[in-house]
């Protein structure tokens, strides 16, 4: 007899922000994850042991009255954050069993601890694009930058203000690396009944190269379009567009997302395509500093 095949969970890092309820907000909105068992991830920075020191000094017993109060304020405001985000998770159907709240203490680092969590197994990291939380001296902003850069083996999905899943826009160069944003985009996507679309920019200075690549493309978007409507996704929901002449690529796959009404853009981390050299790391990191209403997913 077949056995249904036990999905990865996700995890859900967490600062304590209103921003950081984007994260699980969006998450919520996407109906095929509603039986993923979710991980909200949240790191506490106990005070260093060496403040306790000073415990032995009279002068200072008083301010470490005001410093414990203040951490014990601290921790439970985060466990309130954490079950106020399970609770829009289980309103918008998810099972209460499958969602699991984590507060972890501070080892090497947030963006560090949350990679290392990220690295046990889950199919997908989620954290806020950049955000300042009510807790003071978490800064998800920098932290999402670390995750981006260090996370190389999951994908990083960074949640910008209001993003809805919406429809689905993937940038792609026909490269392994953009067939695995398909892959991706096939696992989550494929029986959600969003719009799917596959575009590949070419900048000004290859326009002369426009017979070529969309001969390339072409082959490309075929294989594509083919994994796509393999996992389940209906045909007339899939487009694929080649935008030339454009000085970015990232301006252009962003507006090309504004337009449209985008509310997801997926990307390879890195391809190198057969037209043209293409790092898709510099687009990514650009993707995720313009992509102020969108989602982006960056896949490893």
């Amino acid at each position: 007899m077949n056995q249904k095949k036990e999905k990865r969970p996700w995890l859900l890092a967490l600062d304590g922000s209103d921003d950081a309820f984007e994260t699980v907000r969006y998450v919520s909105r996407i109906p095929t994850l509603k039986d993923t068992p979710m991980v909200l991830f949240s790191v506490f920075s106990r005070i260093p042991d060496a403040y306790w020191d000073l415990e032995k000094e009279p002068g200072y017993r008083w301010k470490l009255g005001e410093i414990r109060a203040w951490e014990t304020h601290r921790m439970r405001e985060l466990k309130d954050h954490m079950a106020g985000a399970r609770e829009i998770l289980v309103k918008a159907g998810f099972s209460p069993d499958a969602i699991e709240t984590r507060l972890h203490e501070r080892n090497k680092g947030i963006a560090r601890d949350i990679i290392h969590e990220a690295e046990q197994g889950y199919f997908a990291l989620v954290a806020g694009r950049k955000g300042t939380g009510r807790i003071r001296g978490i800064f998800l902003g920098s932290v999402a930058d670390k995750l981006l850069e260090r996370l190389a083996t999951i994908p990083a999905i960074l949640v910008g203000k209001g993003a809805r899943p919406g429809r689905v826009l993937i940038a792609f160069d026909g490269s392994p690396g953009s067939m695995k944003a398909v892959d991706c985009v096939s696992t989550v996507f494929a029986e959600a009944g969003h719009d799917i679309n596959l575009t590949h920019v070419m900048r000004q200075e290859e326009k002369q190269r426009i017979a070529i690549s969309e001969r390339f493309m072409g082959e490309a978007f075929d294989q594509a379009v083919e994994r796509l409507t393999a996992a389940g996704v209906p045909r007339d929901r899939i487009t694929t567009q080649i935008v030339a002449g454009t000085p970015s690529r990232a301006e252009a796959v962003v507006m090309e997302a504004d337009q449209g009404g985008y509310g997801t853009i997926v990307a390879g981390r890195r391809g190198m395509s057969e037209v043209a050299d293409f790092s898709m790391g510099a687009v990514c990191n650009k993707i995720v500093q313009l992509a102020g209403r969108q989602a982006v997913w960056v896949v490893n």
